[in-house]
């Protein structure tokens, strides 16, 4: 599949990312540790390459934590702070301060030393579709679950469509930036391992060709959590993919009138499983 979605609206977001660097002191990324490659806007190295940086790799409680690992190491090794979480973390907000405070020691130590008493920090969060960010400044403003949060989140990509300016503490603020991709992926894996994970709108999608895709990339890398989740015999692996989902479908009970299987529906119900995290910890791509 050949997958490609940049609507609109990113354009613009790109533009106020441009116009907002300035007043920022640190750029924080958020990746999909699912994905850690794949979720990486190459725009964004352009767009911070004068402010220091930090990648967080959300959705950790979902990847395979021995390959996240990995990827720390990886991003480290180029010159990135990167720590794995989970937006949903309740003590996520001292753990991130702590750790911008920790790369701006230098700033805060100069300003400190010309009788500042509190140095101000400044922070772009940025990041694909549908990576967690809402969730990850709901959290540190600690309104999370709180009626009148400041930042709608969903299970869908595009939500955010405003920057916001979110307080996390009295000497740190944050600038939420709605999802952004970049106008072409060079690597079809890339469009498909986005879909995957939801990065990309699913009603723009072929969703039961996707979910044999998403099946074949189970065969070759995790067979076993494939047959195990929606018990099909070892035999099923050497059938279609097709035919694979319509047996997932008829094991699910997912039935049209006429008896035939609802294909849509099935697709859909591995997606979203994989999603979710009903099918395991998995991690589609290694460094």
């Amino acid at each position: 599949m050949n997958i490609q979605w940049y609507p609109g609206h990113m354009t613009k977001t790109k533009r106020m990312m441009q116009e907002n660097i300035p007043l920022v002191d640190i750029v924080i990324e958020l990746l999909d540790a699912r994905i850690p490659y794949s979720s990486k806007n190459p725009a964004i190295d352009e767009l911070a390459q004068h402010k220091k940086r930090l990648i967080l790799l959300n959705k950790a409680d979902l990847a395979n934590a021995a390959i996240t690992k990995d990827w720390q190491n990886y991003y480290i090794a180029r010159g990135f702070t990167t720590i794995s979480l989970n937006a949903t973390e309740k003590k996520i907000a001292s753990r991130l301060a702590e750790t911008v405070r920790n790369i701006m020691a230098e700033k805060i130590a100069k300003e400190k030393s010309r009788g500042r008493l509190t140095v101000n920090i400044r922070a772009m969060v940025v990041g694909i579709p549908n990576v967690g960010k809402s969730t990850l400044i709901n959290q540190l403003s600690g309104v999370a679950g709180k009626k009148g949060t400041p930042t709608t989140t969903g299970d869908r990509p595009g939500v955010t469509r405003g920057k916001q300016w979110i307080k996390v503490a009295k000497d740190f603020d944050l600038l939420d930036t709605p999802g952004v991709l970049w106008p072409k992926f060079e690597e079809p894996q890339v469009g498909e391992k986005l879909a995957f994970t939801g990065a990309i709108n699913d009603t723009i999608l072929d969703t039961v060709a996707l979910a044999e895709l998403f099946i074949q990339w189970l065969l070759q890398e995790n067979a076993d959590t494939l047959l195990q989740r929606y018990k099909l015999p070892e035999t099923a692996a050497q059938l279609p993919h097709h035919e694979i989902l319509t047996i997932i479908g008829t094991n699910r009970s997912f039935k049209l009138k006429g008896n035939t299987i609802d294909l849509t529906r099935t697709a859909i119900t591995v997606l979203d499983e994989f999603r979710s995290g009903k099918l395991g910890r998995i991690t589609l791509e290694k460094p």
